[in-house]
């Protein structure tokens, strides 16, 4: 067999692994389409990249937290901008729930808004803003984009702080529970595996994995380390942190040693060495069919053709298209 052949051969067995939910997903993406604005703010998505590209520029970890915006904002009440929505008196916003204390990266949504604002007052949406600044923040080390943008979103009008606490999975999620909370939102086992990829840029707060190294079983034992982690591994996270204080939350490592600010497939290397920083990255191992798929996405070529069909159907939830939603005026309040 070629090597295009057997390449769609792999593809065909991933798509085999992806399990149920898909097509939840696509059902509720009627109204959003490649190219949505070419006719009414054709400049759009160029305005959009210029401005983001220019900022990624000066930051190369603003893709990390742009990706990380886009997840976080799709898995609470869909890809609706609900995560830029600001607090208001008697409502705390998506923003101000814990695990979003650390996404960045609002004041350049800010500026894109105003820059298509100028162009185009009242017909580019936050939400659409926000998947494309992910996508064009991720794709400035390529000078070329990685994967094509669904527009059409609409803005949502309601953020609760409670539905981000509810909704995001959290770092010590295990694998049950991730499949459950994929499988809510339409997506299937592959969409877990390779969107989880996402981790192969950014960095990680050292308390959200410090129970990993130390008394992990909770006998008092302060060698006592999470088994699933690599030694060598473990002793590079224990050199990183204040280890007088377990529960620092101001340290940062980075999630791939060596290659943070690079977008590939790295990460499902170092998960294949152990060497996943979180609860939620090593337990993607202890399923036999998801292991299976971290084995095939150590193929640069499968990983980056499946990352970009997950990251469209994960821009399918709950959307909101044609008269639902608004088109916010600024990004962070309701008309």
């Amino acid at each position: 067999m070629g090597f295009m052949g057997m390449r769609s051969l792999v593809l065909a067995l991933l798509l085999v692994f992806a399990g149920g939910g898909v097509g939840t997903a696509s059902a509720q993406a009627a109204g959003l389409k490649n190219g949505f604005y070419k006719k009414i703010c054709p400049q759009a998505e160029d305005i959009a990249q210029k401005v983001v590209w220019g900022r990624v520029a000066g930051n190369r970890e603003l893709a990390a937290k742009f990706l990380r915006m886009f997840f976080h904002d799709c898995f609470v009440r869909g890809c609706d901008a609900s995560v830029l929505l600001d607090s208001s008196p008697g409502n705390t916003a998506e923003k101000d729930a814990l695990p979003n204390l650390s996404l960045a990266g609002f004041d350049v949504i800010d500026e894109v808004k105003a820059a298509l604002e100028r162009a185009c007052p009242g017909v580019v949406s936050c939400a659409d803003i926000v998947a494309l600044a992910a996508r064009d923040s991720v794709s400035f080390q390529y000078k070329r984009n990685l994967w094509e943008v669904e527009t059409g979103h609409r803005d949502g009008t309601v953020s609760s702080d409670q539905q981000a606490l509810d909704n995001i999975p959290t770092p010590s999620s295990t694998f049950d529970i991730l499949l459950s909370n994929f499988s809510s939102k339409g997506l299937g086992l592959q969409d877990l595996v390779v969107l989880s990829g996402g981790h192969t840029i950014g960095v990680g707060h050292c308390n959200l994995f410090s129970s990993r190294l130390f008394n992990f079983t909770g006998k008092n034992n302060p060698s006592d380390i999470d088994p699933a982690l690599n030694p060598p591994y473990a002793k590079f996270l224990q050199c990183r942190r204040n280890l007088q204080d377990p529960n620092d939350n101001t340290t940062v490592v980075p999630m791939d040693p060596g290659s943070s600010l690079s977008f590939d497939n790295h990460y499902f290397v170092n998960l294949k060495a152990h060497q996943g920083m979180f609860t939620s990255d090593a337990t993607l191992l202890t399923n036999g069919r998801a292991a299976n798929i971290v084995d095939k996405l150590q193929d640069p070529g499968v990983f980056f053709d499946t990352f970009k069909n997950s990251i469209k159907r994960m821009g399918q939830i709950g959307v909101l298209t044609g008269a639902n939603g608004q088109i916010r005026k600024k990004c962070n309040v309701i008309n």
